[in-house]
């Protein structure tokens, strides 16, 4: 399997392109990133390609959509729950609906949170490409536009996500890729909620309302994001720790 991946530098979001072969097929998996890499490994590889994924409708996984059209004649693939927010979209797909490209297989998977039509995608059953659910050592926000609720990401990456094989390589929407076994043993959202650390219960100020601070944790960007339990309705969120003061 070949696996290519371009970074936005402002955004740290990621486009990939995947393919099975050299001169043979292949996908590409959001379009935020800077589209000459991506370019320059589908001349290298020879690749012809036939499917553009959308993990989410945000703009920083979306820019490049139209480009790679233009380019390639593919067509758009994402979630109903994400047109609203991206009109890109031509095809709908859901969960366990499988995409063939060549040899590659593709899977899609639900898993709402960061936003209500979030998809991941299992690629022969070898790798998985995460979206903005899970990344390396952190997860996703919960009050971004077109979100779903804390309890549906909680869900989504204990019961969908870290339910596939440990071995699993997992690419997520921002940054560094990772292992599913990793994220299991050592991500701190993962690690309070699999009971091993406690519950921070310090107070905070979050988006300017008392809350909780249930965890603090480094993101992908080089800041913090936060776990807050807000004291008006009890509701958990997870948000950038730039919107939170106090321990």
């Amino acid at each position: 399997m070949i696996i290519a991946r371009s970074m936005s530098d402002g955004w740290l979001s990621n486009s990939y392109v995947v393919g099975d072969q050299p001169g043979g097929h292949g996908v590409l998996i959001d379009s935020g990133g800077p589209l000459e890499p991506i370019l320059e490994a589908i001349q290298e590889h020879r690749l012809n390609i036939t499917h553009l994924l959308l993990t989410h409708h945000h703009q920083d996984h979306v820019v490049h959509n139209a480009e790679y059209v233009e380019r390639f004649g593919c067509g758009i693939w994402g979630h109903a729950e994400e047109r609203s927010g991206c009109r890109d979209i031509e095809h709908e797909i859901g969960d366990g609906d499988e995409i063939v490209s060549g040899d590659l297989s593709i899977r899609a998977i639900h898993t709402p949170g960061h936003t209500t039509g979030m998809l991941a995608f299992v690629v022969n059953d070898q790798v998985v490409f995460t979206g903005d659910t899970l990344f390396k050592g952190t997860i996703g926000g919960t009050m971004a536009p077109g979100h779903a609720t804390y309890a549906d990401l909680r869900h989504s990456i204990m019961e969908v996500l870290l339910a596939l094989p440990r071995e699993m390589e997992a690419y997520p929407g921002h940054t560094d890729a990772t292992t599913i076994g990793a994220e299991w043993e050592e991500n701190p959202f993962v690690r309070i909620w699999r009971g091993l650390e406690p519950e921070g219960e310090g107070p905070c100020t979050a988006f300017g309302r008392p809350a909780t601070l249930v965890l603090r944790a480094a993101d992908y960007d080089g800041g913090t994001k936060c776990w807050v339990r807000f004291h008006e309705g009890g509701l958990d969120e997870i948000v950038p720790g730039s919107q939170v003061t106090g321990d």
